[in-house]
């Protein structure tokens, strides 16, 4: 073999490494650089509204794309909107906020409830059978929830759980009033909640399966019992990927559009008032006004949507921000730090 041909051997493969180094960082950096573009594509959208709004946006509760067909504008700062425009986010915001809550709420037990019954008390098999139609109910459109939730869920919201829960609970703020049709916000929270628990119960039952077999059977030979191993062990060692399952399911709650659209009775101008109000979140108002915000001629009415969206926006980013400092704090917690001492 000639020198010549071992020699360009080893330039290849420094070539070969450093494309692949190339194209991996390009790779890592796509995300985040595909994230920024679309903040600041909406921002730049958005600023309109921000000029023409002000922090009144983030106050106010009247929104009204005003005359779209005609009639004097009004003009501020430069910039020209229909006679009797207003446009704030504040009940929308609520909405959000609130049935994302109830969601979690109710989610969060379930789902981990159902984490641990897989991996510590159920048999393979039925495990495996109950894990798959949970993988597959993750799957579901979420136009089919919001259906199931307007032909199901809110006639009986309307008909006897509003009407039990206002007579047995009405003493607690928030819970007595009229269900009256049973759109609201009771409704949207229990539809995400049904969305979110396959997320929360499949994150959550990957996290438990992968707790180290040697510390549960350490648990076991000092004589615990199998809830005890749970309590004390699996779910602290897990507790870092249950809490990131949590909020995954809280960013699906917070960014769903059509299910809420379909069950929530759309409120604006309006704080919900008890637990089966109506309301509007940021997605579904985005969704249901994007159409006749069309018809503006101003441009206005589409530039604060953009400016509904890039909030929603950064709640979203602000939650993931959060999730991610909860998880290293608890990282360093002596449990899970025991658990990786023993398994090394």
């Amino acid at each position: 073999m000639s020198e010549t041909t071992v020699s360009a051997r080893p330039r290849r493969g420094r070539v070969s490494s450093r494309a692949w180094g190339v194209a991996s960082g390009l790779a890592a950096a796509a995300t985040p650089l595909i994230l920024l573009t679309i903040l600041v594509v909406l921002a730049i959208f958005a600023w309109r509204s921000v000029v023409w709004n002000g922090l009144g946006f983030f106050t106010s509760t009247k929104w009204n794309l005003g005359n779209l067909y005609g009639g004097s504008l009004v003009v501020r700062h430069g910039i020209a909107a229909p006679q009797g425009a207003e446009y704030g986010m504040l009940v929308f915001v609520t909405g959000t906020l609130l049935s994302s809550a109830i969601a979690i709420v109710l989610a969060v037990p379930v789902g981990i409830g159902v984490a641990v019954a897989l991996t510590s008390f159920s048999p393979r098999g039925l495990a495996t059978v109950v894990s798959f139609f949970v993988e597959l109910l993750a799957g579901v459109p979420s136009v089919v929830f919001g259906l199931w939730g307007f032909t199901v869920l809110v006639p009986w919201i309307g008909a006897t759980v509003g009407p039990g829960m206002s007579k047995v609970l009405g003493f607690i703020p928030f819970f007595g009033g009229q269900a009256q049709t049973g759109l609201g916000l009771l409704a949207s929270g229990i539809v995400l909640a049904v969305m979110i628990v396959p997320i929360i119960t499949a994150v959550s039952r990957d996290a438990l399966a992968k707790v180290p077999r040697e510390l549960l059977e350490q648990g076991r030979a000092l004589g615990l019992t199998e809830w005890e191993i749970v309590r004390d062990l699996s779910l602290p060692v897990a507790r870092p990927a249950v809490i990131g399952a949590v909020i995954l399911g809280l960013g699906r709650a917070l960014g769903e559009t059509m299910a809420v659209l379909m069950v929530s009775g759309s409120a604006v101008n309006s704080l919900p008032h008890n637990l089966y109000s109506p309301i509007s979140t940021m997605a579904s108002t985005i969704a249901a006004q994007l159409d006749s915000a069309m018809t503006d001629a101003t441009g206005m009415a589409v530039h604060a949507l953009a400016e509904l969206a890039v909030v929603l926006f950064l709640i979203t980013v602000l939650v993931n921000l959060l999730v991610k400092r909860i998880v290293r704090t608890l990282e360093q917690s002596p449990v899970l730090l025991w658990a990786e001492r023993e398994t090394e």
